[in-house]
């Protein structure tokens, strides 16, 4: 059976040392964040899933979720976890304190959702959807959703959805067929089946609000191929009056589960809207006036709330599901004995040496852990910014655009990089990696699906390229030029930290120069910008992996103890095996769309 530690002492080293959360006291959220609090909430997460979730793991993948007279049941003791969990108020860890949350920041809740993931995939989504529902609710949702729905979602009771995907459309919104039409009495009628739907259907809690995308027919009762009729509804299993009161089943129907190669606890449904009964969320369209385009409809906000949520949410599973596919690959490199070092037996009285005294060995699991761990320090980072964001602090805009520009790179880099930190730990096990057994494989199959849903990484990187670099006259780039040269500035002078400098420099200039020739070129040649996107995306992640690694380099200078010598280590990985793909994937890109469009 797989093993789990929550890497408690990690988060430690990155709130206190390299964060130095102690100096932000001033953001919202933070006010009452002291040491003890922060060790408190990261001791009590890592035993819920180190106890709790995780031993079901390997069990709930064998089992799988059941489709049954129409309902959905999860596997052997999943409803136990779940309780557990939720009693314990890790549902609510960030949910504002009004609705009876304990209103803990994002860089916490971050944290847990990591180590849920870790310890189990498919059973830690189910709250993290929930999550995102509810937060959107607050977000836009009236009073009385706030205070009769919002509270149960936040204790458990019930559960949250995301409802996107049709048969027919994935990203491309404009080719959505569900509609909602509007009744006399300001609800909505909605018709349409919606495919994917994580947490569709289960039996953990009483009631699902489903969060639906749809469009309202215009005055003609037409629905257009376009963004200008999009709205986001509140759509319950299970009706709810403004009195909290529930009622009737609502005509929203599981058609089935999808059967997946990963995350198999995890009810993944075709769900029926058959004339369901939906409460709009956010304006109403408006219709454009004669001679006018149709514009994109402002009702598509809270869709954006929650989608933004559920991209950091993915690219954080990834890192998760990487960290414990490398603790177990590590712990089979010292118990498994094969071969001599090359260096000389270094076990002449036995058999033979241990795994781990192979180079590539080393290489595989250096490779894994340095990203795991310069992904944790990013999602730290980027939630600290997303706390300065909604600050009055004179840096407040500027952070704001840094957590916008890493959306797509933590989703896209981080799931794409955890995908290969899982194979590569399957990699250690040799042909007992590819055995159901030992468990490893398991983490390989749930990690491929986090660079497909939620917006493929090819749409990621178009997000980044096609619309994130050039808006507000491409002040978010800026602000990140400014943050990597400007921490270059501050330590290049230090010998010391001149390794990691030159990293972080070299990665800069190939990123700098990326961006320059995409801005003279994309505009004549829109493909040169879809042909290098992916690649543009993967420098930025690579660029700002090293600022990670520097960060915590400089947090760990000096310091003689094991955590601090294994951070110098792996951040000297970084810059020594991982920047010099920077300059490559500058040539790659600048070679243009020329011969990619060449296929017919």
């Amino acid at each position: 059976m797989p093993i789990y530690r929550a890497p408690v002492e990690d988060f430690r080293f990155i709130i206190h040392e390299m964060l130095e959360v102690e100096k932000h006291r001033d953001l919202p959220q933070f006010e009452d964040l002291s040491p003890d609090l922060i060790d408190d909430i990261l001791s009590g997460a890592a035993k819920i899933c180190e106890e709790v979730l995780q031993p079901i793991n390997q069990s709930g993948d064998e089992e799988g979720c059941h489709f049954e007279n129409g309902t959905v049941r999860t596997p052997k003791g999943f409803k136990e976890s779940y309780r557990a969990y939720v009693e314990g108020g890790w549902g609510g860890l960030g949910a504002p304190a009004e609705y009876g949350g304990a209103g803990m920041p994002e860089l916490l809740t971050m944290a847990l959702s990591e180590m849920g993931m870790a310890a189990n995939q498919s059973l830690a989504m189910y709250p993290m959807l929930t999550a995102g529902a509810y937060t959107a609710l607050f977000a836009i949702g009236p009073d009385w959703m706030k205070k009769t729905i919002g509270p149960k979602m936040v204790s458990g009771e019930w559960a949250g959805t995301m409802c996107l995907t049709e048969p027919g459309c994935g990203t491309d919104l404009r080719l959505m067929k569900t509609k909602a039409v509007e009744q006399p009495d300001g609800t909505y009628k909605m018709t349409g089946t919606k495919i994917f739907i994580s947490g569709g259907d289960q039996d953990l809690t009483g009631n699902i609000i489903h969060m639906v995308i749809a469009k309202i027919p215009d005055e003609n009762g037409q629905i257009h191929d376009d963004l200008s009729t999009v709205n986001f509804f509140m759509v319950p299993k299970v009706l709810v009056d403004e009195d909290g009161k529930m009622g009737a089943r609502n005509a929203v129907n599981t058609g089935g589960i999808e059967h997946k190669m990963g995350i198999k606890g995890q009810a993944t449904c075709v769900l029926n809207f058959d004339g369901a009964k939906a409460w709009r969320l956010g304006p109403k369209p408006v219709p454009p006036k004669p001679g006018e385009k149709r514009s994109t409809s402002a009702g598509m906000a809270g869709m954006f709330i929650i989608m933004n949520a559920a991209r950091l949410g993915v690219g954080v599973q990834s890192i998760g599901l990487g960290d414990v596919a490398y603790q177990n690959a590590y712990a089979y490199a010292h118990e498994r004995r094969v071969g001599r070092a090359l260096t000389g037996a270094k076990e002449p009285d036995k058999s033979a040496d241990l795994e781990i005294v192979h180079p590539d060995v080393k290489r595989m699991l250096l490779q894994a852990r340095s990203f795991v761990e310069g992904a944790r320090a990013l999602a730290c980072w980027t939630t600290l910014n997303m706390a300065i964001a909604h600050s009055v602090r004179p840096d407040a805009e500027a952070a704001g655009y840094l957590a916008d520009l890493m959306t797509p790179v933590i989703k896209a880099f981080c799931t794409d990089m955890g995908f290969e930190a899982t194979n590569l730990a399957m990699q250690v096990y040799g042909g007992h990696g590819y055995i159901r057994d030992n468990g490893v494989e398991q983490f390989v199959r749930d990690a491929r699906i986090n660079q497909t849903y939620e917006g493929a990484n090819g749409v990621q990187a178009m997000d980044l390229v096609g619309r994130k670099l050039g808006r507000k006259g491409g002040a978010a780039p800026m602000a990140l030029f400014n943050t990597l040269t400007t921490w270059i500035a501050e330590n290049e002078k230090d010998t010391a930290m001149a390794p990691y400098v030159k990293g972080v420099k070299r990665g800069t200039e190939a990123l700098q120069g990326a961006t320059m020739w995409l801005a003279a070129n994309a505009i004549q040649n829109p493909n040169d910008a879809g042909a290098g996107a992916v690649d543009y995306l993967r420098l930025m992640g690579n660029t700002v992996f090293a600022l990670m690694w520097g960060k915590m380099a400089k947090a760990s200078l000096g310091k003689d103890d094991p955590l601090h010598k294994d951070k110098l280590m792996c951040a000297r990985y970084w810059m020594e095996r991982m920047v010099p793909e920077c300059p490559m994937l500058l040539e790659r890109i600048q070679s243009g769309s020329a011969v990619v469009m060449a296929l017919e």
